[in-house]
């Protein structure tokens, strides 16, 4: 199996954590109940995190662009639950080891910011 990015850990991380706590669910939108395997679990994780042996990689851009999208919008379980706005700790390190990172204890770093040009003016 191919190497996972920091962002598929962190897609992995999170659904594990969902099936941790019995939010997991499969099918469609949920239909399909309550995932109790943990070996499904495993399959859902890398499936959503696109890295998953069976798809192409368009497919597996595009399932972790979606799971992406899921995160940055507050629209997984872990979020709903627990009440937050995204996954992650932002400033503080990259990811939690829960998440499923190596490098939990870096801080990330930002961006300095740029000053402002003053190039064009208004009249």
């Amino acid at each position: 199996m191919a190497k996972t990015s920091m962002s598929q850990r962190k897609t992995m991380g999170r659904v594990m954590h969902e099936y941790a706590h019995g939010e997991l669910k499969s099918g469609p939108r949920g239909k399909g109940g309550k995932v109790r395997s943990r070996r499904q679990a495993v399959a859902i994780a890398l499936k959503e995190a696109g890295a998953s042996k069976y798809d192409s990689k368009s497919e597996n851009r595009r399932h972790l662009a979606r799971s992406k999208r899921k995160e940055a919008t507050a629209r997984t379980a872990q979020q709903e639950s627990e009440g937050k706005r995204r996954v992650g700790a932002r400033g503080k390190r990259e990811s939690s080891p829960a998440m499923g990172s190596k490098n939990a204890k870096t801080p990330t770093r930002r961006s300095p910011r740029r000053a402002p040009t003053a190039g064009r003016r208004r009249a």
